[in-house]
């Protein structure tokens, strides 16, 4: 697949030598000459655009018309939605995604179906669950911010018990747990262990009730 990545700094030449490592067609736009030759290996086997992702000429000559995906990773919030936009509406390409770094206007734009990662939210709540890892950080939510799915260190309450009893259904329940820094899928019959991090989807309605399910422990 060909790929567009717009923004040729730490954040989009890692993202571009990833993709081109997986067997990825890519295309980097960057409006500084230098930034190709700081970040991009010598043996880049993609294309390097000298210009603005928002410039309907340089998406064209990083070949827009047979991308499948774009990301703009530039540190210029305006930027980025600009260049998603005209991806999205101008070009077709359904899957784009644009790095912003204030997380009011992530939600907003993600409300309007463009997908954003909110740098400054996401090493926020990295931070938070490093140093408060008894309390809830929302892993990710979706368009409507009605769905959650949660981080939660496991209560001591919890430790030895079927994680499977911890859910109410269609209310939340425990998807997955990392366990000893491996993830797995939350079967039927996973007991919980100390050290256990929960991933747990949950309706937003229902929050206040999985907090006090947690804290009490099994009812049953």
């Amino acid at each position: 697949m060909h790929v567009i990545v717009v923004g040729c700094g730490r954040v989009g030449s890692e993202l571009a030598v990833k993709l081109d490592a997986s067997g990825h067609s890519v295309a980097v736009i960057d409006k500084d000459r230098r930034a190709f030759q700081r970040y991009l290996p010598e043996r880049w086997s993609g294309r390097a655009v000298l210009g603005f992702g928002f410039d309907r000429d340089h998406l064209e000559q990083a070949g827009v018309r047979e991308a499948h995906a774009l990301a703009a990773t530039t540190g210029g919030d305006n930027s980025n939605i600009l260049t998603a936009r005209i991806a999205r509406e101008t070009y077709q390409i359904r899957n784009v995604v644009a790095r912003i770094q204030d997380p009011r206007r992530a939600m907003i734009y993600e409300r309007l179906g463009i997908p954003t990662v909110a740098q400054v939210a996401w090493t926020t709540d990295q931070v938070a669950r490093r140093l408060f890892p008894e309390e809830s950080v929302t892993e990710w939510n979706d368009v409507s911010g009605e769905l959650l799915l949660l981080e939660r260190a496991l209560p001591d309450v919890w430790a030895g018990k079927k994680l499977a009893r911890l859910g109410r259904p269609g209310k939340y329940r425990v998807v997955a747990v990392t366990r000893a820094g491996s993830a797995r899928l939350a079967g039927s019959e996973l007991v919980g262990q100390e050290g256990d991090i929960l991933h747990v989807m949950v309706a937003k309605a229902e929050l206040d009730e999985l907090e006090a399910r947690l804290t009490e422990g099994d009812d049953e």
